[in-house]
C-alpha cells in the first residue's frame, strides 16, 4: 500500500525567515509535507549558520529547525533579485517573513504588493511587537519578550530576581502560533479562495501563556508572584526532594489526595482538618510543602514513583536535557530521529510531536547547506537557463 500523503502536501512555501521563529514555523509545515524553499542572503545566509556549537562544520542550532527544506541564495536588493522572487511568489501558496516591522515593504514586497502578484497567497508576517500599537516599530528579541511579557515576573523564586524561560519559549511559541495561523488561513482559502495575511507577534503570543496568572489579575485585582515551582490554585502540584534526586508531584483533587497519603503510608494526613479539601492545602501550604519534604526525604526518587505510579498519582523524576535525548519512550515514539547529511554522515534531531494518524508528518530530510537546492530551485521552477544561471552568480543575485 502506498505511503498516505502528508496533510500539506502540494503546498509551496517561501521562507524569508532566519533565526528561529520563523524556521520552527517552516519546519513544522516541512515535516507535514509542504515545500519549503528557505530562500537565504548569498555567501552568509541565516545567522544562525554562524553560531556553535558545530558538527562538522555545521551549526547544531541550524540544523535543530530547519530540516525538510531546500535552501536557495538570492540577493533581494538587486533588480533581478526582485525579479526572481516576485516569479517565485507567483508561483507559491505560502510566504513567511520576519523582517523588522517595515523593512519588507521597503523592498517591495509588503502584503499589498505581494497581494497583487498572487491574491490566493496565505502572507505570514512575525515581529516582536506587531504591526499596530505605539510600539510596532521595536525589534523583537527573545529575551526582551520574555521580560515584557510578564512570564519572567511569575518564573523564578520568590526571594530572588526574576529568570527566563530555559529556552528560548517567545520564538517558539510564536513559530507555533505562525504555523497554526498559515494552516487555518489555507483551510479558509478552500472557501474563499483568497489568501490572506497572518500576522503573529512575540508579544501576543507570550501574554496569551498567562492564562489563568492572568485571570487571577483580571478577577481579583491582585498581582500574580513568582513561586517558584508552587502552583497558585493546587497544593502540592510543585518540586519535592526525596532521599536521593528532585521529582514532581501533582495532586490537583481529592481523590488524588487521598491516594497520595496512602502511597506515602501517612493515610491520615488526607483526614487532617487542614488539608482534607484542595482550598485547605492551599491555605496551609507553608505546613504542607515542608511536611512533604520531611516524609519524602525518607525514600528514593525510585521508590516514590514506583508507590505513586502503582497508586494512580501524577509524578515524574525531573531529567536532564541528555537523558531525555536518549529516552526510549520518545524514541519508541520516533521523537528522536537520525537523518543523513552530506557532510555529518548523519544528524540528531527531535521528531514530530503533532501525530495525525492519517495523515502523519515525517522529519523526513536532513537540514540543508547553504543554497545546496539554489539551482534545482530556478531550474525546475522558474526554467532558468545555465546560461542565465551563470549570469546571476556572476553578478552575485544568487
Amino acid at each position: 500500500m502506498a505511503a498516505p500523503r502528508k496533510a500539506l502536501a502540494g503546498v509551496r512555501v517561501l521562507d524569508l525567515t532566519r533565526v528561529l521563529a520563523g524556521p520552527f514555523c517552516s519546519m513544522i509545515l516541512a515535516d507535514h509535507g509542504a515545500e519549503v524553499i528557505k530562500v537565504e542572503e548569498p555567501g552568509k545566509g541565516d545567522d544562525t549558520r554562524n553560531w556553535p556549537p558545530f558538527l562538522a562544520g555545521e551549526s547544531t542550532y541550524f540544523m535543530s529547525v530547519n530540516r525538510g527544506k531546500l535552501s536557495m541564495t538570492l540577493n533581494l536588493k538587486p533588480p533581478a533579485g526582485q525579479e526572481i522572487l516576485r516569479k517565485l511568489i507567483a508561483r507559491s501558496d505560502v510566504l513567511i517573513e520576519n523582517f523588522r516591522t517595515g523593512t519588507i515593504d521597503r523592498l517591495g514586497f509588503g502584503y499589498a504588493a505581494v497581494r497583487k502578484l498572487n491574491p490566493t497567497l496565505v502572507y505570514c508576517s512575525i515581529s516582536g511587537f506587531g504591526e499596530s500599537g505605539p510600539e510596532a516599530s521595536r525589534a523583537g528579541y527573545d529575551l526582551v519578550v520574555q521580560a515584557e511579557s510578564g512570564i519572567m515576573d511569575i518564573t523564578g523564586f520568590p526571594d530572588g530576581p526574576p529568570v527566563k524561560v530555559g529556552t528560548s519559549i517567545a520564538d517558539l511559541v510564536a513559530g507555533m502560533s505562525a504555523a497554526h495561523g498559515i494552516t487555518l488561513a489555507l483551510l479558509a482559502r478552500t472557501r474563499t479562495r483568497q489568501g490572506q495575511k497572518v500576522e503573529i507577534s512575540m508579544l501576543d503570543a507570550m501574554a496569551a501563556l498567562l492564562t489563568y496568572q492572568a485571570g487571577i489579575y483580571f478577577g481579583t485585582g491582585q498581582r500574580p508572584m513568582r513561586r517558584g515551582n508552587a502552583h497558585p490554585s493546587i497544593v502540592p502540584y510543585e518540586v519535592f526532594k526525596a532521599a536521593d534526586a528532585y521529582l514532581t508531584l501533582g495532586v490537583a483533587n481529592n481523590s488524588l489526595w487521598e491516594r497520595c497519603c496512602a502511597a506515602m503510608d501517612r493515610p491520615e494526613l488526607a483526614r487532617d482538618d487542614r488539608f482534607d479539601t484542595d482550598a485547605k492545602r492551599v491555605q496551609h501550604r507553608d505546613v504542607l510543602v515542608p511536611l512533604l519534604n520531611e516524609i519524602l526525604g525518607t525514600r528514593s526518587a525510585d521508590e516514590w514513583l514506583k508507590r505513586f505510579e502503582a497508586a494512580g498519582v501524577p509524578a515524574g523524576r525531573i531529567k536532564t536535557v541528555p537523558e531525555v535525548c536518549e529516552s526510549e519512550h520518545l524514541r519508541a515514539r520516533n521523537m528522536i530521529v537520525q537523518l543523513p547529511h552530506p557532510k555529518d554522515g548523519h544528524v540528531t534531531v527531535m521528531g514530530v510531536p503533532i501525530r495525525l494518524h492519517g495523515t502523519p508528518g515525517e522529519a523526513a530530510a536532513s537540514p540543508p547547506r547553504l543554497g545546496q537546492h539554489t539551482d534545482q530551485v530556478l531550474k525546475r521552477l522558474l526554467r532558468t537557463s545555465e546560461r542565465t544561471l551563470g549570469r546571476l552568480k556572476a553578478e552575485g543575485v544568487v
